[in-house]
């Protein structure tokens, strides 16, 4: 049975279009107005609300709550301080990655991890008697509220003035609308952007709060149609679209080594490093023996090529901002396949078509040229395109 968000009653109010996904079981938005552009260029010029509740939140406590972490996670948690966080990643014995996510460190003992699949199982057969750890799913009690855009802490500054001290996936305790939150400066859209995390049963008081404080600023809720535009821009992986879950993968040409993802750099000196997690061996093994199979990297489509190939066919060249999550070929000048596009769109705040695709390690270096297969007048015909080094966009203000 499909549920639906503690903020729910607030986000069908104000959706015009009455287009539902499915995400987690939950009803998530699709476009709240007729365009999902006007709901990307609040999120790159104002700012945008989007309904993140669906996400599974798991709690692991205890006193070796960190030590069981470090050996499951294969980016080392140790260097979180309570109040911080960081995006991670947790793999199976082959080295294979199972999903990513990210880890908010509450206290000494207290961590919390997002997932977009269910995951509780996963972690639970991990623990054994002398971890001292307690994992819990706490999905159902919290309410997650994204604010994306560059007038968020602006938004958000009128709620609470120390959340300006907020720094990169940092976090904090405050109070909004006399309800105690957690906000946290991370997100989805590779823009400036904070988290509001409440309990379910404050959730539409919460919402209120925020609504109210970004009257007049431009700011508008966004659905997901929107979140995958700004997520491409951003060169964020999606799970079951960038990359499948090794569990669920019918054979390894579906799975991925976090290396052939591009997420090694989580895991700089893992050949020294004598913390043991699932899938180590496996990892250093790919290194020391250059198996990487392919690289995940940006591209960019060389424009003059679209629009002459276009115009020969007697089309005007179609600059079409819908995301295109779905396998696109790379070949290489000889006609050979070499890889493919995983992700593509039109960017609008680019101006250029962009994607992330996969390709031979050899041919993953910024600039080096492949062919695009896209159809003009019911035939595939190859639009040049060089590899480009990710994020696509990538604003100063998300860090600073």
């Amino acid at each position: 049975m499909i549920g639906t968000t503690p903020f729910h009653e607030r986000t069908s109010a104000l959706n015009e279009t009455g287009l539902w996904s499915h995400w987690a079981g939950r009803l998530a938005a699709e476009k709240y107005q007729l365009s999902e552009k006007f709901e990307y260029f609040a999120v790159r010029n104002a700012a945008g609300i989007f309904d993140t509740s669906p996400l599974f939140k798991y709690r692991f406590s205890g006193p070796g709550a960190e030590a069981y972490l470090a050996s499951v996670l294969a980016r080392d948690p140790h260097t979180l301080a309570p109040g911080e966080a960081q995006y991670t990643i947790w793999c199976d014995d082959r080295g294979f990655l199972v999903e990513d996510g990210v880890l908010l460190r509450h206290a000494a003992d207290e961590f919390v991890l997002t997932a977009a699949e269910p995951n509780l199982a996963w972690f639970s057969d991990l623990v054994r008697p002398r971890d001292h750890v307690r994992v819990d799913d706490v999905s159902d009690d919290w309410a997650v509220l994204s604010i994306q855009g560059p007038r968020a802490l602006r938004v958000l500054l009128s709620l609470d003035k120390g959340i300006e001290r907020l720094a990169y996936f940092g976090h904090r305790e405050t109070k909004v609308a006399g309800a105690r939150v957690r906000v946290s400066r991370t997100g989805y859209t590779g823009d400036l952007g904070y988290e509001v995390w409440c309990r379910s049963d404050d959730a539409l008081r919460v919402w209120d709060a925020v609504w109210q404080a970004s009257e007049g600023l431009g700011v508008l809720p966004f659905g997901l149609q929107a979140l995958y535009m700004a997520r491409i821009e951003a060169g964020l992986l999606l799970l079951d679209v960038d990359f499948a879950s090794s569990r669920y993968a019918w054979t390894d040409a579906d799975r991925a080594t976090p290396h052939e993802l591009g997420l090694g750099w989580m895991l700089r000196g893992v050949a020294d490093d004598e913390r043991r997690f699932v899938g180590r061996e496996a990892i250093r093994r790919e290194l020391a023996n250059r198996t990487s199979r392919f690289r995940t990297t940006g591209f960019v489509v060389d424009w003059r090529d679209w629009n002459r190939l276009h115009e020969e066919g007697g089309l005007m060249p179609p600059m079409d901002h819908t995301p295109v999550q779905e396998e696109m070929f790379l070949y290489d000048d000889e006609g050979s396949q070499i890889g493919f596009s995983t992700s593509f769109l039109y960017s609008p705040v680019l101006q250029r078509h962009v994607g992330i695709g996969r390709v031979p390690v050899a041919a993953s270096q910024p600039g080096c040229k492949v062919n695009l297969e896209i159809p003009i007048n019911h035939r595939y015909v190859h639009v040049v395109a060089h590899t480009a080094r990710l994020p696509h966009y990538n604003p100063q203000r998300k860090t600073a």
